[in-house]
């Protein structure tokens, strides 16, 4: 899950941004509003939190251009202003949810997830493959009936390998969708994580590297020929996630 803050506090976005981190959602900031114009026209959001009063473009200028793009983006508006007729103001912008600061964290948390479930495009509440079964609301992963205990970032990596049923996903898209726009294009982190996921989910290896392209999951692995998870070497992502 990958969403956009736009937030003109910076203590505040960045918190909000770490914090998110830390529940395996990436998340980017925009300090104004042309900044989230911006980043709304490159990236693709799975959510956007919207503080209203930002320099720029307004918050109301941002969800109405959201929900004109016909996007579907689901929109959670963040401010202070918490009378009932400024909450009205905003759902009748566009907004999905909105929470009034100071707020708590884990209440921001569940109020994305749920808008992420909510959302018509969002992936089947679980996914099989291969004898893999992925519920991401649930947060678990079983093999062959046996349950995988992943950490959140493995566990972000997995969902995006299982979206993609079977399909290559290259080193710089995992970066891209399971870290942020922040992250090191130079770093080994998803090679890391891909192959610390690889031996959470045991043998035969289900991931497989396709050398100079990424990885996918195998949905019939041909016994014998899936590296062991330390031997790997072959070059997957150029920049992003370096060799695996």
């Amino acid at each position: 899950m990958r969403v956009l803050i736009v937030e003109d506090e910076p203590l505040l976005a960045e918190a909000v941004r770490d914090g998110l981190r830390l529940e395996a959602i990436a998340a980017d900031i925009a300090g104004d509003g042309n900044a989230a114009l911006e980043l709304l026209a490159f990236n693709s959001y799975d959510a956007a939190i919207l503080d209203r009063d930002i320099p720029g473009p307004s918050g109301d200028e941002i969800a109405r251009r959201i929900v004109g793009s016909g996007s579907g983006l689901p929109i959670l508006m963040l401010t202070a202003a918490d009378r009932i007729d400024d909450k009205a103001s905003g759902f009748e912008l566009g907004a999905d949810d909105y929470l009034t600061k100071p707020f708590e964290f884990r209440e921001l948390v569940l109020r994305l997830r749920a808008l992420h479930r909510r959302r018509p495009q969002a992936r089947p509440p679980v996914s099989e493959i291969a004898g893999l079964r992925v519920d991401p609301f649930r947060r678990e992963v079983f093999r062959d009936g046996r349950y995988v205990a992943l950490t959140r970032k493995q566990f972000a990596v997995l969902e995006i390998l299982v979206a993609a049923n079977g399909g290559v996903v290259s080193a710089e898209e995992l970066l891209a969708q399971a870290w942020d726009e922040n992250a090191d294009p130079f770093t080994n982190a998803v090679r890391i994580t891909v192959s610390a996921l690889r031996k959470r989910l045991g043998e035969p290896w289900i991931i497989a590297t396709v050398p100079g392209v990424g990885y996918r999951i195998d949905a019939e692995p041909p016994p014998g020929t899936e590296p062991a998870p330390d031997a790997e070497q072959a070059d997957v992502g150029g920049r992003a996630g370096g060799r695996a």
